[in-house]
């Protein structure tokens, strides 16, 4: 295990080096704005995506059944990550005025779409879940 981890460093370090390799080509400009965005994603993160997920956390832990907190955690995270992901094109980040095939597709929709099958999905697995845990049905044991 000792050389894989060796390895993985040596390899994440390269990385980082390299990295800030290609930053240092455009001097001190691009290394400001490159830390000044770091700070605001953990300003962001600390400020409104932590709070957000503790504050759903405890209504999600106060109204929902036990049973169905799981699959509301899965949904949560799939959907949080997919909207991550896509923030910047939902914004319109990067779309230039001079260019008319940049960022021209219907993001907002696409989005929304995902996210109606995201919930989709998890309510038919509860509607199953529930099906399952009614009496008479053999009870599968709930991993806590």
């Amino acid at each position: 295990m000792r050389p894989v981890r060796l390895t993985l460093g040596a390899l994440g370090f390269a990385a980082v080096v390299w990295g800030a390799w290609l930053l240092s080509d455009d001097g001190f400009a691009r290394l400001r704005s490159t830390a000044l965005w770091l700070a605001g994603v953990v300003v962001l993160h600390d400020a409104v995506l932590a709070p957000a997920v503790v504050i759903l956390g405890v209504v999600a832990a106060r109204t929902l059944p036990r049973r169905h907190r799981a699959v509301a955690a899965v949904t949560f995270l799939v959907w949080g990550t997919l909207t991550i992901t896509v923030a910047n094109v939902l914004v319109g980040v990067g779309g230039k005025p001079d260019m008319d095939s940049l960022l021209n597709r219907p993001y907002v929709t696409a989005w929304l779409v995902l996210t109606a099958l995201l919930l989709g999905g998890a309510m038919v697995r509860t509607f199953f879940r529930s099906r399952q845990d009614q009496p008479g049905q053999p009870r599968r044991p709930v991993v806590q």
